[in-house]
């Protein structure tokens, strides 16, 4: 094989860690910079209007059914005595926990210096955002009188009354909002080149107006380039305690009661275990759909997929082995009330919820030991499905199959949700598929100037041309010759 073709092959290891590259293909600084900007720059493909219009559809059913709620009242859902609590908290703790990935990706992995983030950083904070939008409608709706949501916030009331501060609820508005408003700034503050970049390869008047307008005047001298990685680096420091801070926050709806099966210490690890978990599976499921529909393979490659279901794998073992300390923890205490919340999880009429929530969750990420699955993009696919499915049943579990059987069994009831229940859950992957449909149209899915520092043009003692090291008598990996030499 020559060399040139053992290059475009991408060298199957990288040049200093001695495995596969970040970026494929050994493409330039320009040839990125055309990738990521030709599906903004070329005519709306009909893959995506495929997309788009069916997300549309889905959006339309959420004003229609929250519409219908605000006339109607919520005896339109299946709400029961006891189960006081339904699907609307538990769509809004999953909408949650979708948006921890982004975050993490971002923050996290950028303060502990993680290049493999930089392709699908951008793709992961819109997710956050959208799934952050999609979960404050649902504190606002459940409530009953819509027309008082204003109370949530730190305002007076017409009676001079101020908010009840030791509502679990009230703690949801200002750990969500918060974590909502530094993540969307965060994500706009590493568009800003990129949009630069789109603006100055504007060919109308009306797009370099629109993308000269959010650059904000960018013009990449050294001195903005100080400011903005001062703020980056700054915003991500902020970011990085509401990874851990606003899930743990969620989880307090549940555990600063008194009801079996949720008054619970180990609540706040499991949920943002779970949130990691479920947002890293949604990251999987959208970006195996967006580098085939965009011709990015290039760029997102099998590498970060791979790096991502080995997170996967992890918070998915978290995740059980809190399953597990629950039982543990029901039997150990000797009541006999939490015993029987979690034996009624296992067998009563939720049974079949708590198994495909195992299933799901603890069962099938474990394929994710193989290299061979967590390289098929297949596998990956069906797998992300599949832990999303079960994150879904593992948020309704905890809140149905506790409040459906409390102390008294007189009041015992089961709760089945209606079609409005099912409508504006609908219509929330609606507003979520929808908003990710404008993103992947309208602003770059990569973040074009971090993906460029990963590459060998961005090493300062980069030169010459690629050359073939051979280690141990085999071609084994890339590397650049001197300057000169």
């Amino acid at each position: 094989m020559s060399q040139a073709q053992l290059i475009q092959d991408n060298s199957k290891y990288d040049p200093v860690e001695g495995r596969a590259p970040l970026i494929l293909g050994a493409p330039d600084l320009h040839a990125i910079t055309e990738a990521v900007a030709k599906p903004l720059e070329s005519k709306t493909p009909i893959g995506w209007w495929m997309c788009f219009l069916p997300s549309l559809a889905m959006l339309s059913l959420l004003p229609l059914s929250i519409g219908w709620l605000i006339w109607e009242g919520v005896g339109i859902w299946g709400l029961n005595n006891p189960v006081g609590w339904g699907w609307a908290i538990v769509n809004f703790v999953f909408w949650v926990g979708i948006g921890h990935a982004g975050t993490l990706i971002s923050a996290i992995l950028f303060l502990f210096r993680q290049k493999w983030r930089t392709s699908i950083n951008r793709a992961a904070e819109a997710m956050t955002i959208f799934a952050v939008m999609c979960a404050l409608i649902f504190p606002g709706i459940h409530i009953g009188r819509v027309w008082v949501a204003y109370w949530m916030f730190p305002l007076p009331n017409q009676m001079d009354m101020w908010p009840n501060f030791r509502s679990p609820l009230l703690w949801d508005v200002f750990a969500v909002s918060i974590y909502g408003s530094v993540s969307a700034l965060f994500w706009y503050v590493g568009l800003i080149p990129d949009l630069a970049t789109i603006r100055d390869r504007a060919k109308t008047t009306l797009r370099k107006m629109i993308y000269g307008a959010l650059a904000l005047g960018w013009r990449g001298s050294n001195r903005h380039w100080q400011h903005y990685e001062r703020a980056y680096l700054i915003l991500a420091a902020l970011a990085t305690p509401l990874v851990l801070s606003v899930h743990s926050i969620v989880s307090m709806d549940f555990a600063v009661s008194q009801l079996p099966g949720w008054h619970t210490t180990i609540f706040p690890p499991y949920f943002v275990a779970g949130a990691i978990f479920s947002g890293f599976a949604m990251v999987i499921t959208l970006m195996v759909i967006t580098r085939k529909a965009f011709h990015i393979e290039n760029i997102i490659t099998t590498r970060h997929l791979e790096n991502m279901a080995k997170i996967i794998l992890v918070t998915g073992s978290m995740v059980g082995y809190a399953y597990g300390m629950e039982f543990f923890i029901a039997w150990y205490s000797g009541n006999p009330y939490e015993q029987f919340a979690f034996v009624n999880r296992a067998v009563g009429p939720y049974s079949w919820a708590y198994w495909i929530m195992v299933s799901c969750n603890v069962i099938s990420p474990q394929i994710f030991w193989f290299k061979k699955a967590r390289t098929n993009m297949a596998i990956l696919f069906i797998m992300s499905i599949f832990v999303n499915i079960g994150m879904w049943f593992e948020r309704f579990v905890i809140v149905a199959s506790s409040l459906h059987r409390d102390f008294m069994p007189s009041s015992w009831d089961y709760y089945s949700p209606t079609f409005w229940d099912v409508a504006t859950f609908i219509g929330s992957f609606g507003l979520f598929f929808t908003m990710f449909c404008l993103f992947v149209r309208f602003l770059p899915i990569v973040a074009t100037a971090e993906v460029k520092t990963v590459m060998p043009e961005a090493d300062p003692h980069h030169g010459g041309e690629p050359q073939v090291v051979v280690v141990h008598g085999e071609d084994k990996r890339f590397t650049d010759a001197p300057a000169g030499s």
